[in-house]
């Protein structure tokens, strides 16, 4: 089990002056942690300056990079053995923290999983129920939250898909992906978000379609044939029918039919090239 002293707290911030006072230092009266770190992303009002007067170590960006970009300077400014992210709009309260902390070194990744009523609207609790299947299809596990900001990781893992996080909101689904897929320990415990002080920056239009790709970049990244074998399966199942039926009704199979099979074939094989490559980005891991 880890320690909080062996924890370094990292806190991605973009205009949370409102909320980041109380953030630190809620999370400061819970438990002795090794650090807590304020990524200031840009924010426009008073965040940095609240968060350092509050006892947090600030990290500036000179503009607005991302939630992910934020996450990414805060890993490599951690110097605890493990970090524990945590948004800074207080929705979560220090307790959650504290058992998300408690499941580190049994696990290599603890995501704090939101009830679904906790999301803010009914499109939002839609659409991330709907992520959520897809990715656990690809990944072949169910997962209860994909895109929960909340989670506490080894930071040497961290470290190895830092290169993979992108700078916007996905980074959450991202390491989840990418924790799975390389065999790492990975649980998730439920907790209840709070009401968030403001107004989310993520929107479901804009940002949903971002989260897809996301999802299936990962896994063509990880495990290929999740994403080819089914779109190979479909194309000759199509063909072959098509064929079987022209070849009854007509005496003749069709260019169409031919075209879907061969189709079919060619998405197989580059399916499988695609494994054997990403079998061998893993050779070299630690």
């Amino acid at each position: 089990m880890a320690d909080p002293s062996n924890v370094s707290i990292v806190i991605p911030a973009f205009n949370e002056g409102d909320a980041i006072a109380t953030v630190v230092t809620t999370l400061g009266a819970a438990a002795p942690w090794h650090e807590v770190i304020v990524v200031d992303d840009g924010s426009a009002d008073t965040t940095g300056e609240r968060a350092q007067a509050a006892g947090a170590i600030v990290v500036r960006h000179p503009y607005n990079k991302g939630n992910g970009a934020a996450v990414k300077s805060g890993i490599r400014r951690a110097t605890g053995e493990y970090v524990l992210i945590i948004d800074g709009d207080g929705q979560h309260p220090p307790e959650d923290a504290l058992r998300l902390v408690s499941r580190l070194g049994e696990y290599d990744l603890v995501i704090g999983a939101r009830a679904g009523s906790t999301q803010a609207t009914q499109t939002r609790r839609a659409g991330n129920s709907a992520l959520n299947r897809l990715a656990s299809y690809l990944v072949g596990r169910e997962i209860p939250d994909l895109t929960s900001g909340f989670r506490g990781a080894r930071r040497e893992h961290l470290r190895e898909f830092l290169h993979l996080l992108p700078n916007g909101f996905s980074t959450p689904t991202t390491t989840t992906l990418a924790f799975i897929k390389a065999g790492y320990n990975v649980t998730f415990e439920p907790v209840h978000a709070r009401q968030r002080v403001g107004q989310s920056k993520i929107r479901l239009a804009r940002d949903g379609t971002k989260f897809l790709i996301i999802i299936f970049k990962i896994v063509t990244l990880f495990s290929p044939l999740r994403i080819f074998l089914p779109l190979s399966l479909a194309a000759f199942v199509v063909g072959a029918g098509y064929a079987v039926w022209t070849i009854a009704t007509q005496s003749h199979v069709t260019n169409s039919s031919v075209l879907l099979i061969l189709f079919a074939a060619v998405v197989f094989l580059v399916g499988l090239v695609s494994e054997q490559i990403a079998a061998l980005r893993f050779e070299g891991r630690r």
